[in-house]
């Protein structure tokens, strides 16, 4: 079968490689659809994410849909809970399984993802998805997971003003999810026009990241009001700033974005005058059934704005690194 690996940085290649083998538990699964994230770009743009670096080639893409192949359930359509959690650490117990210190991730550190033809994954995280639902909708699945997580942190109610700064993918799926769940405003900023125009089309006022001149506008927006709460997504402390600036007193701001290095700068006396109250999100916790749930009104495929077959791979990485649209999907085996 053919697999795409990332041997260093900006370096992908595609090559035939043996067949998966199924083992205890484990189903083989034929990749229909695969997006590609933020984390897998850091993968390709710095051979690292975090304190995890590249020690030997690895196939990116946890963003997974395809069909089984084997067992009791075979023929039917799935997508791929990526996070396999130990199930017996205190962490796991206490109903965080997202946050297991032992848990392997698909496409992370030493274990392949899903940017290959077949798979071989527990039977008990692959998620039945409905007849109706696509390929690309399925593969997103997991995005609007990340986003519904993150929501939920956030603690939105219903009337009030939310403030997403960073409108990738991500951040656009965090759009629809807040206007769904009654938001009255929604505010957002990203540093690429095409990308603010999306965050429009979605139903936010929307401006561009202007050195900090964006701040007028938004408050203008806003009518002098603060944000109710804020949900960082761009992976920059510039926008935890701004979150912070524009959100009431006692409230909270989510910190969802990954940054480039593993360090960003806190504006410290204004959290603290504020009494602000930093929540760091990490992936998702058992949301696939509400992410189906929601599918058909958020409808996440559309934030897809571009597919390559697996044959292409190094052409998709690149052009998702280009940031020129907004989420770019490998098909390995429609």
């Amino acid at each position: 079968m053919k697999v795409a690996r990332l041997h260093g940085a900006g370096d992908v290649r595609v090559a035939d490689e043996a067949e998966p083998v199924a083992g205890s538990g484990e189903a083989i699964v034929r990749i229909t659809a695969v997006g590609i994230c933020g984390s897998d770009l850091h993968w390709y743009e710095e051979s690292a994410i975090g304190e995890a670096a590249l020690t030997a080639p690895l196939c990116l893409g946890h963003e997974a849909a395809g069909v089984m192949e084997t067992g009791p359930r075979a023929g039917q359509r799935v997508a791929i809970d990526p996070n396999l959690a130990c199930a017996r650490c205190d962490t796991c117990v206490r109903g965080l399984p997202h946050l297991c210190p032992n848990v392997r991730f698909l496409g992370h550190s030493t274990t392949d993802g899903a940017m290959r033809e077949r798979i071989a994954w527990p039977e008990r995280a692959l998620v039945p998805i409905p007849d109706d639902m696509d390929d690309l909708a399925g593969a997103m699945l997991e995005p609007l997971g990340v986003a519904i997580h993150a929501l939920r942190l956030a603690a939105l109610r219903p009337g009030d003003s939310i403030g997403i700064f960073g409108a990738g993918p991500i951040g656009r799926l965090l759009i629809r999810l807040a206007l769904a769940s009654g938001a009255s405003t929604v505010v957002a900023t990203d540093r690429l026009p095409h990308r603010v125009e999306a965050a429009r089309s979605d139903g936010a006022f929307a401006v561009l990241v202007d050195g900090g001149r964006e701040l007028a506008a938004l408050q203008e927006a806003l009518g002098g009001r603060p944000l109710d709460t804020a949900i960082e997504i761009a992976g920059e402390a510039d926008a935890v700033r701004t979150a912070a600036l524009l959100v009431r007193p006692g409230t909270r701001v989510v910190v969802a974005g990954i940054p480039v290095h593993d360090e960003i700068e806190l504006p410290a006396s204004l959290l603290r005058r504020k009494g602000l109250d930093l929540r760091f999100a990490r992936r998702m916790n058992r949301v696939h059934e509400e992410a189906i749930a929601l599918a058909g009104r958020i409808r996440p495929a559309e934030v897809v704005t571009a597919v390559y077959p697996l044959e292409a791979a190094p052409e998709a990485m690149a052009q998702a690194a280009r940031r020129a649209g907004s989420k770019v999907v490998v098909r390995p085996a429609p």
